[in-house]
Protein backbone atom coordinates (compact mmCIF):
# COMPACT_ATOMS: atom_id res chain seq x y z
CA UNK A 1 0.00 0.00 0.00
CA UNK A 2 1.46 3.63 -0.71
CA UNK A 3 1.85 5.98 1.97
CA UNK A 4 -0.41 8.73 2.43
CA UNK A 5 0.51 12.10 2.49
CA UNK A 6 0.55 12.56 5.96
CA UNK A 7 3.41 10.40 6.46
CA UNK A 8 5.66 11.24 3.70
CA UNK A 9 5.03 15.05 4.71
CA UNK A 10 5.85 13.52 8.69
CA UNK A 11 9.17 11.50 6.95
CA UNK A 12 10.14 15.18 5.03
CA UNK A 13 9.77 17.02 8.44
CA UNK A 14 12.36 14.91 10.40
CA UNK A 15 14.53 14.40 7.68
CA UNK A 16 14.53 18.50 7.73
CA UNK A 17 15.46 18.59 11.06
CA UNK A 18 17.83 16.53 11.06
CA UNK A 19 19.37 18.93 8.25
CA UNK A 20 18.56 21.51 10.51
CA UNK A 21 20.30 19.90 13.40
CA UNK A 22 23.79 19.25 11.31
CA UNK A 23 23.70 22.89 10.00
CA UNK A 24 23.78 24.22 12.71
CA UNK A 25 26.95 25.71 14.14
CA UNK A 26 28.64 24.07 16.59
CA UNK A 27 29.92 26.39 19.47
CA UNK A 28 30.64 24.36 22.36
CA UNK A 29 34.03 22.14 22.93
CA UNK A 30 35.49 25.24 24.58
CA UNK A 31 34.97 23.96 28.26
CA UNK A 32 32.69 25.52 30.74
CA UNK A 33 31.16 28.60 29.88
CA UNK A 34 32.02 31.57 32.56
CA UNK A 35 30.32 34.34 30.66
CA UNK A 36 30.76 37.29 27.79
CA UNK A 37 32.99 40.31 27.53
CA UNK A 38 32.48 42.99 25.02
CA UNK A 39 30.19 40.01 23.48
CA UNK A 40 32.70 37.63 23.23
CA UNK A 41 32.33 33.83 24.78
CA UNK A 42 34.64 33.17 27.85
CA UNK A 43 35.48 29.27 28.13
CA UNK A 44 37.41 27.97 31.08
CA UNK A 45 38.63 24.85 29.45
CA UNK A 46 38.50 21.23 31.86
CA UNK A 47 43.05 21.48 31.90
CA UNK A 48 42.18 24.62 33.77
CA UNK A 49 41.56 22.94 36.84
CA UNK A 50 44.24 20.53 37.06
CA UNK A 51 46.93 23.74 36.71
CA UNK A 52 44.81 24.93 39.30
CA UNK A 53 45.19 22.20 41.55
CA UNK A 54 48.85 21.97 40.30
CA UNK A 55 49.56 25.90 41.43
CA UNK A 56 47.80 25.45 44.73
CA UNK A 57 50.10 22.50 45.33
CA UNK A 58 53.46 23.86 44.39
CA UNK A 59 52.81 27.56 45.47
CA UNK A 60 51.23 26.18 48.91
CA UNK A 61 54.37 24.60 49.50
CA UNK A 62 56.64 27.33 48.77
CA UNK A 63 54.31 29.37 51.12
CA UNK A 64 55.10 26.96 53.76
CA UNK A 65 58.42 28.22 53.67
CA UNK A 66 57.44 32.08 53.90
CA UNK A 67 54.31 31.70 55.96
CA UNK A 68 54.43 28.46 57.93
CA UNK A 69 52.08 30.31 60.70
CA UNK A 70 49.53 29.78 57.96
CA UNK A 71 49.48 25.69 58.41
CA UNK A 72 46.78 23.71 56.28
CA UNK A 73 45.26 27.79 54.86
CA UNK A 74 48.04 27.93 52.77
CA UNK A 75 46.19 26.17 50.06
CA UNK A 76 43.50 28.23 50.11
CA UNK A 77 45.51 31.48 49.96
CA UNK A 78 47.30 29.57 47.02
CA UNK A 79 44.04 28.45 45.17
CA UNK A 80 43.56 32.33 45.13
CA UNK A 81 46.47 33.05 43.84
CA UNK A 82 45.55 30.30 41.12
CA UNK A 83 42.51 32.38 40.77
CA UNK A 84 44.02 35.93 40.79
CA UNK A 85 46.97 34.68 38.13
CA UNK A 86 44.56 33.27 35.47
CA UNK A 87 42.60 36.74 35.86
CA UNK A 88 45.39 37.88 34.74
CA UNK A 89 46.26 35.97 31.82
CA UNK A 90 42.47 36.95 31.10
CA UNK A 91 43.58 40.43 30.85
CA UNK A 92 45.97 39.54 28.53
CA UNK A 93 43.86 37.97 26.38
CA UNK A 94 41.20 41.08 26.35
CA UNK A 95 43.97 42.80 24.72
CA UNK A 96 43.77 41.08 22.09
CA UNK A 97 40.32 40.86 21.94
CA UNK A 98 40.02 44.62 22.03
CA UNK A 99 42.55 44.90 19.48
CA UNK A 100 41.19 42.53 17.19
CA UNK A 101 37.47 44.35 17.34
CA UNK A 102 39.22 47.49 16.92
CA UNK A 103 40.30 46.32 13.30
CA UNK A 104 37.01 44.42 12.39
CA UNK A 105 38.68 41.21 12.68
CA UNK A 106 36.46 38.67 14.42
CA UNK A 107 37.12 37.34 17.90
CA UNK A 108 35.13 33.56 17.80
CA UNK A 109 35.63 32.89 21.97
CA UNK A 110 38.53 33.51 24.53
CA UNK A 111 39.10 30.18 26.29
CA UNK A 112 41.44 29.60 29.66
CA UNK A 113 43.62 25.98 29.32
CA UNK A 114 46.21 24.50 30.29
CA UNK A 115 49.10 26.86 29.56
CA UNK A 116 47.42 30.03 29.67
CA UNK A 117 44.83 31.59 27.27
CA UNK A 118 43.93 31.93 23.75
CA UNK A 119 41.82 34.62 21.54
CA UNK A 120 40.31 32.63 18.79
CA UNK A 121 40.68 35.38 16.17
CA UNK A 122 38.83 34.30 13.04
CA UNK A 123 40.32 36.60 10.22
CA UNK A 124 44.28 37.75 9.27
CA UNK A 125 45.28 41.36 9.78
CA UNK A 126 45.30 43.11 6.49
CA UNK A 127 48.57 44.63 7.03
CA UNK A 128 51.82 43.89 8.73
CA UNK A 129 51.55 47.17 11.19
CA UNK A 130 47.91 45.75 12.76
CA UNK A 131 49.64 42.19 13.09
CA UNK A 132 52.48 43.69 15.31
CA UNK A 133 50.05 45.90 17.44
CA UNK A 134 47.36 43.04 17.46
CA UNK A 135 50.48 40.69 18.82
CA UNK A 136 52.13 43.00 21.14
CA UNK A 137 49.79 44.64 23.54
CA UNK A 138 48.78 40.83 25.04
CA UNK A 139 52.78 40.73 26.41
CA UNK A 140 52.44 44.93 26.75
CA UNK A 141 49.46 44.42 29.26
CA UNK A 142 51.11 41.58 31.05
CA UNK A 143 54.31 43.82 31.73
CA UNK A 144 51.99 46.60 32.75
CA UNK A 145 50.02 44.59 35.25
CA UNK A 146 53.61 43.28 36.66
CA UNK A 147 54.16 47.05 37.39
CA UNK A 148 50.99 47.27 38.97
CA UNK A 149 51.50 44.28 41.32
CA UNK A 150 55.28 45.58 41.75
CA UNK A 151 53.89 48.77 43.08
CA UNK A 152 50.97 47.23 45.28
CA UNK A 153 53.61 45.28 46.62
CA UNK A 154 55.71 48.35 47.65
CA UNK A 155 53.16 49.70 49.41
CA UNK A 156 52.26 46.84 51.80
CA UNK A 157 54.46 45.08 54.27
CA UNK A 158 56.84 42.51 53.01
CA UNK A 159 56.68 38.71 54.61
CA UNK A 160 52.39 39.35 54.77
CA UNK A 161 49.78 37.12 52.42
CA UNK A 162 49.67 40.34 50.57
CA UNK A 163 52.96 40.81 50.19
CA UNK A 164 53.64 37.18 49.19
CA UNK A 165 50.00 37.35 47.03
CA UNK A 166 51.80 40.41 45.06
CA UNK A 167 55.04 39.67 45.18
CA UNK A 168 53.81 35.88 43.40
CA UNK A 169 51.38 38.35 41.07
CA UNK A 170 54.13 40.61 40.15
CA UNK A 171 56.38 37.49 38.83
CA UNK A 172 54.09 35.29 37.07
CA UNK A 173 52.97 37.90 35.05
CA UNK A 174 56.44 38.97 34.01
CA UNK A 175 56.83 35.73 32.88
CA UNK A 176 53.90 35.28 31.45
CA UNK A 177 55.66 38.89 28.91
CA UNK A 178 58.76 37.71 28.83
CA UNK A 179 57.79 34.57 27.61
CA UNK A 180 55.02 35.46 25.42
CA UNK A 181 57.61 37.72 23.34
CA UNK A 182 59.85 35.02 22.63
CA UNK A 183 60.20 35.23 18.90
CA UNK A 184 58.46 31.82 17.76
CA UNK A 185 55.24 31.48 16.69
CA UNK A 186 52.28 30.54 18.00
CA UNK A 187 53.56 32.83 21.06
CA UNK A 188 52.80 36.77 20.50
CA UNK A 189 56.67 37.42 19.99
CA UNK A 190 56.34 34.75 17.51
CA UNK A 191 53.56 37.07 15.64
CA UNK A 192 55.82 40.39 16.57
CA UNK A 193 58.54 38.50 13.81
CA UNK A 194 56.03 37.80 11.18
CA UNK A 195 54.57 40.99 11.16
CA UNK A 196 58.22 42.93 10.51
CA UNK A 197 59.23 40.06 7.90
CA UNK A 198 56.08 40.63 6.55
CA UNK A 199 56.79 44.21 6.24
CA UNK A 200 60.57 43.61 4.82
CA UNK A 201 59.70 41.16 2.54
CA UNK A 202 56.38 42.19 1.02
CA UNK A 203 55.18 38.54 2.27
CA UNK A 204 52.83 37.45 4.50
CA UNK A 205 54.18 33.66 4.18
CA UNK A 206 57.21 34.47 3.92
CA UNK A 207 57.04 36.20 7.63
CA UNK A 208 54.90 33.10 8.66
CA UNK A 209 57.32 30.36 7.38
CA UNK A 210 60.70 32.63 9.03
CA UNK A 211 58.76 33.03 12.34
CA UNK A 212 57.24 28.78 12.62
CA UNK A 213 60.46 27.83 12.14
CA UNK A 214 61.88 29.76 15.09
CA UNK A 215 59.03 28.69 16.90
CA UNK A 216 60.33 25.00 16.21
CA UNK A 217 63.64 26.01 16.76
CA UNK A 218 62.61 27.48 20.20
CA UNK A 219 60.24 24.37 20.96
CA UNK A 220 64.10 22.02 21.03
CA UNK A 221 65.24 24.86 23.19
CA UNK A 222 62.83 24.37 25.64
CA UNK A 223 62.93 20.95 25.71
CA UNK A 224 66.55 20.82 26.26
CA UNK A 225 67.49 24.20 28.19
CA UNK A 226 64.97 24.70 30.46
CA UNK A 227 65.61 21.03 32.67
CA UNK A 228 69.28 21.93 32.23
CA UNK A 229 68.38 25.61 33.29
CA UNK A 230 66.86 24.32 36.24
CA UNK A 231 68.65 21.62 37.44
CA UNK A 232 71.46 24.15 37.27
CA UNK A 233 69.80 26.43 39.49
CA UNK A 234 69.14 23.95 42.10
CA UNK A 235 72.21 21.70 41.91
CA UNK A 236 72.79 23.12 45.83
CA UNK A 237 69.72 22.49 47.12
CA UNK A 238 69.59 18.10 47.27
CA UNK A 239 66.22 18.01 49.35
CA UNK A 240 64.42 14.86 49.46
CA UNK A 241 62.27 16.57 46.37
CA UNK A 242 64.88 17.45 43.92
CA UNK A 243 64.21 13.87 41.66
CA UNK A 244 60.51 14.29 41.96
CA UNK A 245 61.68 18.26 40.92
CA UNK A 246 64.00 17.15 38.02
CA UNK A 247 61.01 14.81 36.90
CA UNK A 248 58.58 17.59 37.02
CA UNK A 249 60.82 20.06 35.12
CA UNK A 250 61.42 17.51 31.72
CA UNK A 251 57.66 17.29 32.19
CA UNK A 252 56.48 20.64 31.99
CA UNK A 253 59.79 21.51 29.66
CA UNK A 254 58.16 18.30 27.06
CA UNK A 255 54.80 19.78 27.24
CA UNK A 256 55.80 23.42 26.45
CA UNK A 257 57.96 22.43 23.49
CA UNK A 258 54.96 19.74 21.98
CA UNK A 259 52.44 23.20 22.20
CA UNK A 260 54.92 25.59 20.18
CA UNK A 261 56.16 22.96 17.79
CA UNK A 262 52.56 22.08 17.19
CA UNK A 263 51.41 25.46 16.94
CA UNK A 264 53.96 27.06 14.93
CA UNK A 265 53.27 24.06 12.58
CA UNK A 266 49.71 24.38 12.27
CA UNK A 267 50.24 28.59 11.59
CA UNK A 268 52.39 27.35 8.81
CA UNK A 269 49.51 24.73 7.81
CA UNK A 270 46.55 27.93 7.73
CA UNK A 271 49.07 30.34 6.15
CA UNK A 272 49.20 27.60 2.97
CA UNK A 273 45.79 26.91 3.01
CA UNK A 274 45.05 30.89 2.87
CA UNK A 275 47.81 30.73 -0.14
CA UNK A 276 45.16 28.91 -2.02
CA UNK A 277 41.83 29.35 -0.78
CA UNK A 278 41.94 32.24 -3.94
CA UNK A 279 40.89 28.68 -6.09
CA UNK A 280 37.88 28.45 -4.61
CA UNK A 281 35.32 30.63 -6.95
CA UNK A 282 31.50 30.72 -6.29
CA UNK A 283 30.84 31.40 -10.07
CA UNK A 284 33.17 28.23 -10.97
CA UNK A 285 31.48 25.86 -8.02
CA UNK A 286 27.68 26.30 -9.24
CA UNK A 287 26.06 23.80 -10.73
CA UNK A 288 23.49 24.84 -13.12
CA UNK A 289 20.01 24.80 -12.11
CA UNK A 290 16.24 24.89 -13.60
CA UNK A 291 13.07 26.29 -11.55
CA UNK A 292 10.26 24.40 -11.23
CA UNK A 293 7.25 25.29 -9.28
CA UNK A 294 6.39 23.86 -5.66
CA UNK A 295 3.66 21.09 -6.69
CA UNK A 296 6.13 19.49 -9.45
CA UNK A 297 6.50 16.20 -9.70
CA UNK A 298 10.16 15.43 -8.64
CA UNK A 299 10.37 12.86 -11.22
CA UNK A 300 8.93 15.38 -13.80
CA UNK A 301 11.44 17.90 -12.27
CA UNK A 302 14.31 16.07 -12.17
CA UNK A 303 13.54 15.56 -16.57
CA UNK A 304 13.70 18.58 -17.35
CA UNK A 305 17.16 19.52 -15.40
CA UNK A 306 18.04 16.45 -17.38
CA UNK A 307 17.12 17.74 -20.70
CA UNK A 308 18.33 21.10 -20.10
CA UNK A 309 21.86 19.52 -18.30
CA UNK A 310 21.14 20.93 -15.03
CA UNK A 311 22.48 19.43 -11.68
CA UNK A 312 19.89 21.39 -9.63
CA UNK A 313 16.16 22.42 -8.90
CA UNK A 314 15.30 25.51 -7.53
CA UNK A 315 11.76 26.27 -6.18
CA UNK A 316 9.95 29.59 -7.73
CA UNK A 317 6.89 31.31 -7.07
CA UNK A 318 4.35 32.11 -9.85
CA UNK A 319 6.27 35.08 -10.26
CA UNK A 320 9.65 33.02 -10.47
CA UNK A 321 10.71 34.56 -7.39
CA UNK A 322 13.00 31.88 -6.17
CA UNK A 323 11.24 30.67 -3.00
CA UNK A 324 13.84 27.51 -1.75
CA UNK A 325 16.50 24.96 -3.00
CA UNK A 326 15.70 21.44 -3.58
CA UNK A 327 18.11 19.29 -1.27
CA UNK A 328 20.40 16.85 -2.81
CA UNK A 329 20.17 14.50 -0.25
CA UNK A 330 16.14 14.39 -0.17
CA UNK A 331 16.52 13.75 -3.68
CA UNK A 332 18.31 10.59 -3.12
CA UNK A 333 15.94 9.91 -0.15
CA UNK A 334 12.90 8.74 -2.39
CA UNK A 335 13.10 5.79 -4.05
CA UNK A 336 12.09 5.64 -8.12
CA UNK A 337 8.74 4.08 -8.08
CA UNK A 338 7.87 7.11 -5.52
CA UNK A 339 9.22 10.08 -7.54
CA UNK A 340 6.38 10.59 -9.34
CA UNK A 341 3.90 10.96 -6.70
CA UNK A 342 6.55 13.50 -4.51
CA UNK A 343 6.37 17.11 -4.77
CA UNK A 344 9.40 18.97 -5.01
CA UNK A 345 8.30 21.46 -2.56
CA UNK A 346 8.53 18.18 0.08
CA UNK A 347 12.29 18.05 -0.34
CA UNK A 348 13.14 21.63 -0.51
CA UNK A 349 15.20 24.32 2.16
CA UNK A 350 13.25 27.21 2.48
CA UNK A 351 15.83 30.35 1.14
CA UNK A 352 16.92 32.91 4.20
CA UNK A 353 18.75 35.87 2.99
CA UNK A 354 22.32 34.02 3.96
CA UNK A 355 21.63 31.78 1.70
CA UNK A 356 21.83 33.74 -1.52
CA UNK A 357 25.32 34.14 -2.34
CA UNK A 358 26.88 36.26 -4.79
CA UNK A 359 28.26 34.56 -7.86
CA UNK A 360 31.57 36.78 -7.71
CA UNK A 361 32.63 35.93 -3.89
CA UNK A 362 35.96 34.13 -3.82
CA UNK A 363 38.18 32.44 -1.58
CA UNK A 364 38.23 33.59 2.27
CA UNK A 365 34.63 35.84 1.87
CA UNK A 366 33.01 33.08 -0.02
CA UNK A 367 34.15 30.42 2.71
CA UNK A 368 33.12 33.45 5.56
CA UNK A 369 29.79 33.63 4.29
CA UNK A 370 29.04 29.81 4.27
CA UNK A 371 30.53 29.58 7.66
CA UNK A 372 27.93 32.17 8.74
CA UNK A 373 24.36 30.37 7.42
CA UNK A 374 25.34 26.92 7.60
CA UNK A 375 23.49 25.04 4.55
CA UNK A 376 23.79 22.23 2.21
CA UNK A 377 22.83 24.01 -0.72
CA UNK A 378 22.78 28.00 -1.50
CA UNK A 379 21.50 30.00 -4.27
CA UNK A 380 23.70 31.66 -6.23
CA UNK A 381 22.87 35.11 -7.80
CA UNK A 382 23.94 37.50 -9.88
CA UNK A 383 24.33 41.67 -8.88
CA UNK A 384 21.10 41.94 -10.04
CA UNK A 385 19.58 39.32 -8.68
CA UNK A 386 18.94 36.95 -11.57
CA UNK A 387 19.26 33.60 -10.36
CA UNK A 388 22.59 31.54 -11.32
CA UNK A 389 22.43 28.28 -10.33
CA UNK A 390 23.05 26.20 -6.93
CA UNK A 391 26.29 25.87 -4.77
CA UNK A 392 26.41 22.14 -2.32
CA UNK A 393 28.45 22.47 0.23
CA UNK A 394 29.66 18.80 -1.17
CA UNK A 395 31.73 20.56 -4.03
CA UNK A 396 33.04 23.49 -1.78
CA UNK A 397 34.66 20.53 0.33
CA UNK A 398 36.05 19.10 -2.85
CA UNK A 399 37.59 21.99 -4.36
CA UNK A 400 38.75 22.82 -0.98
CA UNK A 401 40.35 19.41 -0.55
CA UNK A 402 41.88 19.59 -4.45
CA UNK A 403 43.43 23.22 -3.53
CA UNK A 404 45.06 21.82 -0.74
CA UNK A 405 46.58 18.80 -2.58
CA UNK A 406 48.07 21.42 -5.48
CA UNK A 407 51.06 22.82 -5.15
CA UNK A 408 50.94 26.78 -4.07
CA UNK A 409 51.67 29.34 -7.14
CA UNK A 410 55.66 31.12 -6.02
CA UNK A 411 55.27 34.30 -7.34
CA UNK A 412 58.51 35.39 -5.32
CA UNK A 413 61.02 32.80 -5.76
CA UNK A 414 63.14 34.73 -3.21
CA UNK A 415 59.84 33.92 -0.20
CA UNK A 416 60.94 30.29 -0.44
CA UNK A 417 62.16 29.10 3.00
Amino acid sequence: MGDSDSDRKARSGAQEARDDEQRRPKEGGGGILMGRVFGVPVYVAPSWFLVAALITWFFGNQLDRVLPELGGGRYLVSLFFAVAFYASVLVHELAHTLAAVRFDLPVRRIQLQFFGGVSEIEKESQTPGREFVLAGVGPLLSLVLAGVFYVGMLAVESGTVPGVLLAGLMISNLIVAVFNLLPGLPLDGGRMLRAVVWKLSGSPMTGTVAAAWTGRVLAIVVLIGFPLATHMGSVADRDSFSGLQSLTDALLAAILAAIIWTGAGNSLRMARLRERLPALNARALTRRAVPVSPETPLSEALRRANDAGARALVVVDGQGTPQSVVRESGIAGVPQHRRPWVAVSTLAQDLTEGMRVPADLTGEGLLDRLRATPATEYLVVEETGEIYGVLSTSDVERAFIDAMARPAASPRPRSAP
